[in-house]
């Protein structure tokens, strides 16, 4: 399996999510992540949908996709030639004489202590999948109690911008 992160530049309007979920949904393709937010263009929405798949399953995705009336363009991140990044909120249970072992591993991966409790760190973190996976791995060992995911965001490397001529 493969997976893949495309990047869409789509009209805003009401329902447009819905319908990017009801044609993976129809199809039984599964998304890994999906995230929207505003562009610079006014009525103009960003969406990176990460999935994985077999090539076909992909390269259908991507024509399914590029179908709708909404989307006004679509292109692929391939990891070499784009930086992509995801947030995560951790909340770890932190017993005092844990705390300074979960800051030590925060401060390594440059994570921000975003919530202190009695019992409790929050923890936020941004970057690659890899970086995040590795940091969940380290605190398997302590209790987590809480994990938000934002879903990838991207963007190529260099002066290609999406919604530009590629010359």
């Amino acid at each position: 399996m493969k997976q893949i992160a495309l990047s869409l530049l789509m009209e805003n309007t009401s329902g447009v999510l819905s319908r990017i979920a009801g044609l993976f949904s129809r199809r039984g393709y599964n998304i890994d992540s999906i995230t929207a937010g505003e562009t610079t263009t006014p009525g103009v929405t960003r969406m990176t949908v990460v999935a994985s798949g077999e090539d076909e399953i992909l390269v259908q995705i991507r024509k399914q996709l590029a179908k709708l009336t909404e989307v006004l363009e679509i292109e692929e991140l391939p990891e070499k030639d784009s930086v992509t990044r995801e947030l995560i909120l951790l909340k770890v249970r932190a017993k005092a004489e844990e705390r300074q072992q979960i800051i030590a591993v925060a401060n390594v991966f440059r994570a921000n202590i975003v919530d202190v409790s009695n019992n409790a760190l929050t923890v936020e973190l941004t970057g690659n999948q890899g970086k995040l996976e590795a940091f969940i791995r380290l605190l398997e060992n302590y209790e987590i109690l809480e994990m938000a995911r934002s879903g990838i965001i991207g963007v190529f490397r260099g002066e290609r911008s999406l919604g530009q001529n590629k010359e």
